[in-house]
């Protein structure tokens, strides 16, 4: 028993074993803590400027509009340039954009157009460090620690949920929401120190693929005829544009069906996340990563959000959401790893840009739709379309997979 304890252990955290990923993760998770922490605030901070639920979600919308639009350009980048170099250059910008952020705020000069601003720059910044993020992970571990690596970063994400809005819900009922965006800003130092002391030569060398004409319709042709890829990227674009707008829809359901605050917001939050880092610790050891895994779990996630939108009390919505997590992170890192082992060294930033617009592009359009039902239905429903998209995207892959030929790369459960 202890010994299959130890080794459960030893498979579970592997990937931290790599130096430069283990910097990686001390850095990311430093990081994300702030920016939980300026999620909870931007969202509460359009609430108190406008009290409308179409507002948050026009922002939101805003900042994920440059990745819709510019992620398969930034895939090209990533392919093109160091990634490494890359990050320094996003992250630099995304710390500088928080600062500001905090000193309009502080001032008390801050409007809902330069939050609108704001967001859409951070948008730009990511749809270029999204993708590179995403591909550099396979150059620190390689592919037999990737979908490890990939599930402990996601679990690291999560772990951020709880702990970013916790803080944030006492920081901004202690000291004001422009301690939230400074905290972030400061946090993404600890980033940059973690890539500066990265050792070069220990990085996976992947060949640069060098300027030329149509890379980006080249990225496109290649999913399109890949069809795992392709149908995966689908089922990812549902949820993502219904499923993953819980910035919008927790925020609602605290505020205007449990007369809540900001607190009560990040509690919500908070429990999505504690779900993801049970999820994730659960998911990191296992080496196996197939399509109709991914179908199952939707199946789940989506029942699970459902559930959790005709919840009576904060409590038992806060215990929903926890299951809620559970489901969401198995889906992301199986198919996160899914798209990185399918896909060729020279076309893996392309491919995971698309999975930017996927996942998180698709916000844009999803955002203000599931604002609007909050706002003008009930906030409740906001959160059931969003089940509903998830048993509608596994209704789709159960359809498509059964046309896909055998995979070379993934192990079939």
């Amino acid at each position: 028993m202890i010994h299959r304890i130890k080794q459960y252990g030893h498979e579970t955290f592997s990937s931290l074993k790599i130096r430069n990923y283990r910097l990686y993760f001390i850095g990311q998770g430093i990081s994300l803590t702030g920016t939980w922490m300026q999620t909870v605030g931007q969202a509460w901070l359009v609430l108190e400027l406008t009290g409308s639920g179409t507002a948050l979600g026009f922002v939101i919308a805003l900042q994920f509009l440059p990745v819709l639009l510019f992620a398969p350009f930034g895939g090209v980048l990533a392919d093109r340039f160091s990634k490494r170099k890359l990050l320094f250059i996003t992250q630099t910008s995304a710390g500088l954009l928080a600062l500001m952020l905090a000193m309009l705020v502080y001032t008390h000069t801050v409007q809902l157009w330069m939050v609108y601003v704001l967001a859409a720059l951070l948008g730009c910044v990511n749809s270029i460090d999204n993708p590179t993020r995403q591909s550099f992970i396979f150059e620190m571990v390689g592919g037999e620690k990737l979908r490890n690596a990939i599930t402990l970063n996601s679990t690291e994400i999560n772990f951020a949920r709880i702990i970013g809005p916790a803080i944030a819900g006492v920081v901004i009922a202690s000291v004001g929401i422009a301690m939230c965006f400074f905290i972030n800003a400061v946090s993404y130092l600890a980033v940059l120190a973690c890539l500066y002391l990265m050792r070069g030569k220990d990085l996976l060398a992947v060949e640069a693929v060098k300027r030329a004409k149509g890379q980006i319709r080249e990225g496109f042709r290649y999913v399109l005829n890949t069809p795992v890829l392709r149908d995966l990227l689908i089922m990812m674009a549902i949820i993502g544009t219904f499923a993953y707008e819980f910035q919008i829809s927790l925020a609602l359901m605290a505020k205007y069906v449990f007369h809540g605050s900001a607190s009560d917001f990040a509690l919500l939050t908070s429990a999505m996340g504690a779900g993801s880092v049970i999820g994730g610790l659960a998911v990191a050891g296992r080496k196996s990563s197939s399509p109709k895994g991914v179908i199952k779990i939707l199946v789940l996630f989506g029942a699970a959000m459902i559930l959790t939108s005709v919840s009576p009390t904060l409590y038992l919505a806060m215990v929903g959401m926890v299951f809620v997590g559970i489901c969401s992170i198995a889906c992301t890192s199986l198919g996160n790893s899914i798209l990185q082992l399918e896909s060729t060294p020279q076309m893996r930033s392309r491919v995971m840009a698309l999975w930017s617009v996927a996942f998180l592009g698709s916000t844009p359009i999803g955002g203000p739709i599931i604002g609007w039902i909050g706002e003008h239905m009930n906030p409740r429903w906001g959160l059931a379309v969003g089940g509903a998209s998830a048993i509608l995207a596994a209704i789709f892959g159960a359809i498509a997979m059964r046309y896909h030929p055998k995979s070379h790369h993934i192990a079939h459960e």
